[in-house]
């Protein structure tokens, strides 16, 4: 690889970065909204780099010829992979692969739940509220969760999930309810649910268990501009 095609290939890549994170929020597909900055930042590192490299190369005698290895243009397939396979948000395909259940700070503290006769709450706190003791309950109150639908694996059911990053996408947990009392959606639908909590039969287990909830209604709604927790 000469030097002037490293520096378009530099050029490109920070090009793309820069359209998805500095012009568009495609980057939240990848990584959570606080990397914005870290992001822009890097493209334009790379994109006056790639010019500088490029630059130099015209620049250079005639018959001078310097290769770099060409392992370099493996620095292309990122460019490649979001102009033209644009990797949507984790979905339901993501969700069935999760590692495991997400952390739960059982003795987590939560203010009361704000009056109303809807609470609209993520699907994180509402699991943290199952499972926190003491703490205000969920039990009793009308809640409202957005998420897109999972159906079950065994054809009995579906759950609404959202995935919970700490970073990036590499990291994403499920965060899973099990929707009782309405009809599973398309999955990977967006939808809000809007039902009770149905309280554990044994109180709080010692296992992680999905929460549950006895829907009432099930509206679709367009995926959040963040469609990670």
């Amino acid at each position: 690889m000469s030097r002037q095609a490293q520096g378009a290939v530099l050029l490109i890549l920070g090009a793309t970065v820069l359209s998805i994170s500095a012009f568009s929020t495609t980057y939240v597909n990848y990584v959570k909204p606080g990397f914005r900055p870290l992001l822009v930042g890097a493209g334009a590192v790379l994109v006056v780099v790639g010019l500088l490299s490029v630059v130099s190369g015209l620049l250079d005698r005639p018959g001078a010829h310097r290769h770099g290895p060409r392992v370099a243009w493996l620095l292309a397939v990122p460019v490649f992979a979001i102009v033209l396979i644009a990797p949507p948000a984790l979905g339901a395909f993501a969700a069935r692969q999760s590692d495991g259940p997400p952390a739960l700070a059982r003795n987590g503290t939560y203010d009361a739940l704000a009056g109303g006769e809807v609470t609209e709450l993520t699907l994180g706190e509402f699991i943290g509220r199952t499972y926190a003791r003491p703490g205000p309950s969920p039990a009793g109150r009308t809640v409202r969760l957005v998420g897109f639908a999972v159906p079950a694996e065994d054809g009995g059911g579906w759950y609404l999930t959202r995935m919970q990053v700490r970073c990036c996408a590499a990291d994403a947990l499920a965060l899973e309810v099990a929707v009782q009392g309405v009809a599973a959606p398309a999955e990977d639908s967006w939808v809000a649910v809007t039902g009770t909590w149905i309280p554990w039969r044994d109180g709080i287990p010692d296992d992680y268990m999905v929460p549950a909830l006895k829907a009432t209604a099930v509206t679709a709604v367009a995926r959040p501009a963040e469609p990670y927790e």
